[in-house]
């Protein structure tokens, strides 16, 4: 075996969501072969690849079948996230993705959704930091157990920046660290618009492969402030299946379909999907209705993320500030995992397919 062998044969291995081969991609490195034996390792586009299995197999298979039938073939993997970042990085320079998770209307279970996607995504391996935008209704800082916690501030060459609060591997940043929270936070539009240039501005989030910004419900100032101050690689909306939610979750769907905005929908998760008794664990019922997230995706041709069930487990995980992707409900954490995984191909896939989203130019 030469590595002209080994690379001629991974040649007819595919990247599944990018549709070219591993060699074109550049996504083999290292290849050691000693007799019989013969190790490479394969670069993936993120640490939450859910194709990991699907590529390796693939691997062993082309070399076996092309190469040497009896060869030991021992396939590793790292990865290096990839950003279609090209704006001069002026914010958020060390942030290669950032993702705003949207929703029409409140109470669809939007920041418990933002919360144990990025700890799925850091479950993976990834970097990963969440920004609490909700300035009106914050929540993070209770989802993860940091209520009453205050960030440190630190020197950056005479700057002052805010340090997040990390919890759980993620760097958590929410105006309910700041505030007093009996205070009602009574803020006019600019106000709200600078606390988010803020967060944006003065925090230390470093480098980061995913910032994930739990966005207020709804289409209005929050969200042009945030694509006018960081270019958002791309939106998840979070709906959950009747009607009246899916209703307004088509407008955020639209509202970034719009040709000023010009920020892709990475895709749809549908949270509260059904209800699975624990006494009757094949049973489902849908207590919202059914598919409702399923249809609107297919009506405006993106992507399915997940469909995650209505679990008390979810909600009391949520209120103590353990949540669920850091219990031991095997079936809830799988839900999310396999959205984050999903999420995650659908972020490489924008990045490698379409062109780079800037910080956008809205005319008043």
């Amino acid at each position: 075996m030469t590595n002209e062998d080994v690379l001629k044969a991974l040649g007819n291995v595919q990247e599944p969501d990018l549709g070219k081969d591993l060699v074109t991609l550049n996504m083999v490195k290292d290849i050691s072969i000693s007799g019989n034996s013969v190790s490479f390792t394969v670069v993936l586009t993120t640490p939450a690849c859910p194709l990991k299995d699907m590529i390796k197999n693939a691997c062993i298979n082309a070399i076996k079948i092309l190469v040497n039938k009896e060869a030991a073939v021992t396939v590793n993997f790292t990865s290096n996230t990839t950003t279609n970042r090209h704006d001069a990085k002026t914010v958020l320079s060390g942030v290669r993705n950032i993702i705003a998770v949207v929703s029409g209307k409140g109470g669809v279970g939007k920041s418990t959704v933002s919360a144990n996607l990025a700890l799925a995504l850091s479950a993976g391996g990834a970097k990963v930091g969440l920004m609490d935008a909700d300035i009106y209704g914050p929540s993070q800082h209770i989802m993860f157990g940091i209520r009453g916690e205050r960030p440190l501030m630190k020197d950056n060459d005479g700057k002052g920046l805010i340090v997040p609060i990390e919890r759980y591997g993620i760097k958590v940043m929410s105006i309910g660290l700041l505030i007093d929270e009996k205070q009602a936070v009574v803020w006019r539009g600019p106000m709200v618009s600078s606390a988010i240039r803020q967060f944006v501005n003065d925090v230390e989030w470093g480098d980061l492969d995913y910032l994930i910004i739990d966005m207020p419900p709804g289409t209005g100032d929050i969200h042009l402030t945030m694509v006018q101050t960081v270019p958002v690689t791309g939106v998840i909306v979070v709906t959950t299946p009747q009607v009246v939610a899916i209703a307004d979750a088509k407008k955020g769907v639209a509202m970034f379909g719009q040709a000023q905005l010009k920020v892709p929908v990475i895709g749809l998760v549908e949270n509260m999907s059904y209800f699975t008794p624990a006494e009757l664990p094949d049973n489902r019922y849908y207590i919202f209705g059914k598919d409702g997230g399923k249809n609107l995706a297919e009506e405006f041709d993106i992507p399915l993320l997940g469909q995650i069930p209505l679990v008390q487990s979810i909600r009391e995980g949520g209120d103590s500030g353990v949540p669920i992707m850091m219990s031991d409900d095997l079936i809830s954490k799988k839900a999310f995992e396999d959205f984050a995984g999903n999420a995650a191909r659908g972020i490489a896939m924008r990045n490698a397919n379409i062109a780079a989203t800037e910080i956008q130019e809205i005319l008043e």
